[in-house]
């Protein structure tokens, strides 16, 4: 059924229909309405969850995990400085194997404090063995939380994953979505049953000391984990596609490539923007095309090269930057098209939620044309 919602609404929606067991989180913004939406659900019996409330980012994850290792299914969200407190928790999650999903609504980090949009919160998390998914729109925001789900209780990957989308972009933009019904979510995403959990009838440990001996294993196991992902993403989003009509078996999803001379590389709503500038560009002939991430983790690398390996020129669009390098997708892109001779620059572009235009999209090209890249895009001289 089609409703006009908030984002964030629209995600908490669907989390309901997850029918997570425990939910824990600390409001912080731009998250906070998807958690008072869940809170509210609980207090009205809407959802049959326990819903912790805690003192912290760093207890709300705390709390998921333990739940996690207990046998529930357990959902939790933040952003920013809110997942930067988690940190340590995130390594946790990943390295005991427990399927948390957590939504991200992309905030800069301070300092300077920022509450606007970009990506670098979740990306400073790309190597704590999180899946990391990223939605172009709010459509995408909520069918992923499925997904994410899905393939995290997989019983060959076992991880915890992040459902990234926009903050305010998205999170507080009221757009169409196609919701689900609780029947038609409980066929696709069966109650959790969990491996392995915390029980006095037979006991075990999870997260113990390892010596040098062994920890070298236990990180290649989740290496391995996060690589078997790539093939139960596409097997879980081609049988999302078969069952509600929106098909997510492609980890990257390319628009115009076919004979593009120039690719756009970006993930998350900028996409759309690029999309639009595109087709302005097309009408004045320039041959330019896009190919949207939105599986950061486990990164694409044979999607990736197949998808650029013809076009002339790459132009990551970066809303995040590996301070000291360069942005973080680029270098991933970088990698995936090693040997190719096709040149990938970088842009970082819109960090602390500056706004990109179609102009700003156009601009990109034309300084990629001349072979203009590796830089901050839209810099203001005069306050440097």
């Amino acid at each position: 059924m089609m409703e006009f919602m908030e984002g964030s609404h629209a995600v908490a929606h669907a989390v309901k229909y997850c029918r997570p067991q425990v939910i824990a989180a600390y409001p912080i913004t731009p998250q906070t309405h998807i958690v008072e939406a869940l809170a509210d659900m609980v207090a009205n019996c809407h959802l049959d969850a326990e819903y912790i409330t805690v003192e912290s980012e760093f207890s709300a994850l705390s709390a998921c995990l333990g739940a996690s290792a207990a046998g529930s299914r357990v959902y939790s969200a933040t952003t920013s400085q809110g997942l930067a407190l988690m940190f340590e928790v995130c390594f946790n999650c990943a390295g005991m194997r427990m399927p948390v999903v957590m939504s991200i609504v992309n905030r800069a980090l301070g300092a300077p404090l920022s509450i606007w949009n970009d990506q670098q919160d979740s990306i400073s998390l790309r190597d704590s063995g999180w899946l990391q998914l990223y939605a172009e729109d709010n459509q995408e925001a909520t069918d992923l939380h499925y997904l994410a789900y899905k393939v995290a209780e997989d019983r060959n990957i076992l991880l915890p994953a992040f459902v990234c989308f926009d903050g305010f972009i998205l999170s507080h933009t009221y757009e169409p979505v196609d919701t689900l019904t609780q029947e038609q979510v409980d066929r696709y995403l069966p109650a959790y049953r969990p491996l392995h959990r915390l029980d006095s009838e037979d006991p075990m440990s999870f997260g113990m000391f390892a010596s040098p001996d062994y920890y070298m294993e236990f990180r290649y196991q989740i290496d391995k984990a996060q690589k078997d992902a790539a093939q139960v993403i596409s097997r879980a989003g081609k049988e999302f596609g078969e069952m509600f009509g929106r098909d997510y078996s492609e980890m990257v999803e390319g628009y115009r490539l076919e004979d593009a001379d120039c690719a756009l590389v970006a993930m998350g709503s900028i996409c759309g923007t690029a999309k639009d500038a595109i087709d302005e560009m097309r009408r004045d002939g320039k041959k330019v095309g896009l190919l949207k991430m939105r599986t950061f983790r486990p990164f694409p690398e044979k999607e990736v090269r197949s998808a650029l390996s013809g076009v002339s020129r790459v132009a990551v669009l970066d809303k995040n930057i590996s301070l000291g390098a360069k942005g973080a997708v680029a270098l991933e892109v970088k990698d995936a098209l090693y040997g190719t001779q096709v040149p990938v620059l970088d842009y970082i572009i819109a960090l602390g939620g500056r706004d990109v235009r179609k102009k700003d999209i156009r601009g990109v090209v034309e300084m990629a044309e001349k072979g203009k890249g590796d830089l901050f895009y839209g810099l203001r001289q005069e306050v440097l």
